[in-house]
């Protein structure tokens, strides 16, 4: 048996247009695939209420299927369900919400076509993720041609009315009982036609050129952030509202620190002998500062500091990571002979209390195969 439209979109049969939009809105923005990856219940939900809402925003549609039901589009009829052209007509009610605008190219403006996005990918130093930064960079695109100011027509013309839809854009076509919009084809949805085209950008509207910008990175960015410039992606032919440009962020690996969130990490190498006594060591943290580290007596290799605030700052918040400190006991290398007999010396001196965690674990070892062999 066929759904019921009105219960697929969860409205009653009165509803207005905004009601109808905004049940879209919501069901379409939690079914979507993109939403939901791998889950062909949410897919074949989002393709039922996509359907609906096609026929229910129109008009002549929705009087068609009020007084036939689905009869009213088998074999045929009203075009036999949307098609792709339908499906980015609904789709194009809720895409500011689902992305933001990015993949642009298809929306239109008074029917004039939106120029595309563009992607910049840009590389930052840990540093400048830290204190952020501004940067100027160059992106080749499509502007609006100057000597038509845009429009696609020669200086001193205008484009005019397009003859063929009178400026809509669309045009509709009687088949039968119900009649057919599509896209202009004279005009391809613009609504203007030009009869003497501009000779710099031969009718287009734009022509292409390397421009400079100035991109503002905030303090506390993560790898990938993508910071969006809006209104400075490719210009739209013949005088079409400009795309936006999104600047994707990668952080250079740093020498010293690696970093998880808001807190960073470093390895630090000291001696047998400073783990041993005890001491401390002067290190720079990533504002460039000194911070001092204590290390207690008997430090094992591994044992990690943490020195609170000194780490990165948290996107768009007052709050601040920790940097964290591993010692890496070091073991020594090209002894001397003297070095070589103090250490034999001081092996002879050695108890258990001296490398008690070696001394347990040989022992536990010891008494273990001891067991499983019956000794």
């Amino acid at each position: 048996m066929d759904k019921n439209l009105y219960e697929t979109l969860g409205v009653s049969e009165g509803a207005d247009d905004a009601t109808l939009k905004s049940a879209f809105r919501k069901l379409a923005m939690q079914y979507h695939p993109d939403r939901n990856p791998g889950d062909a219940t949410a897919e074949a939900k989002f393709k039922e209420i996509n359907h609906a809402y096609e026929i229910l925003k129109d008009p002549q549609k929705r009087a068609a299927y009020d007084r036939y039901g689905n009869a009213a589009f088998e074999q045929g009829g009203f075009g036999a369900g949307a098609g792709m052209d339908g499906f980015a007509s609904s789709m194009s009610d809720i895409f500011e919400d689902l992305f933001g605008g990015f993949g642009g190219g298809r929306s239109r403006s008074g029917g004039r076509e939106r120029g595309a996005d563009l992607r910049y990918n840009l590389e930052i130093t840990l540093e400048d993720a830290f204190s952020g930064k501004t940067s100027t960079i160059k992106v080749p695109t499509a502007v609006s041609c100057e000597p038509c100011d845009g429009t696609g027509a020669k200086a001193g013309t205008k484009p005019k009315t397009c003859a063929t839809c009178g400026g809509a854009g669309r045009v509709r076509a009687q088949q039968g009982f119900f009649a057919i919009e599509r896209t202009c084809p004279a005009c391809q949805g613009r609504g203007q036609t030009i009869e003497t085209p501009c000779p710099n950008c031969s009718g287009g509207g734009r022509v292409s050129r390397e421009r400079t910008l100035t991109v503002n990175i905030p303090a506390g960015v993560e790898d990938g952030t993508r910071i969006r410039l809006s209104g400075e992606g490719e210009a739209g032919p013949q005088g079409g509202p400009s795309g936006d440009l999104y600047i994707f962020l990668a952080i250079k690996p740093h020498p010293f620190f690696q970093r998880d969130g808001a807190d960073l990490y470093c390895r630090v190498p000291i001696s047998m002998v400073q783990a041993a006594l005890g001491g401390e060591f002067t290190l720079h943290t990533i504002e460039g500062a000194e911070a001092k580290v204590k290390v207690p007596e008997g430090t094992q290799s591994g044992r990690q500091f943490r020195l609170s605030g000194k780490g990165m700052p948290v996107l768009r918040s007052r709050k601040t990571g920790d940097l964290y400190v591993q010692a890496v006991v070091e073991t020594p290398q090209s002894l001397t002979k003297r070095q070589r007999e103090l250490l034999y010396e001081f092996e002879k001196e050695s108890s258990n209390k001296t490398q008690p965690e070696a001394s347990g674990f040989f022992s536990k070892m010891k008494d273990l195969f001891d067991k499983v062999s019956g000794t």
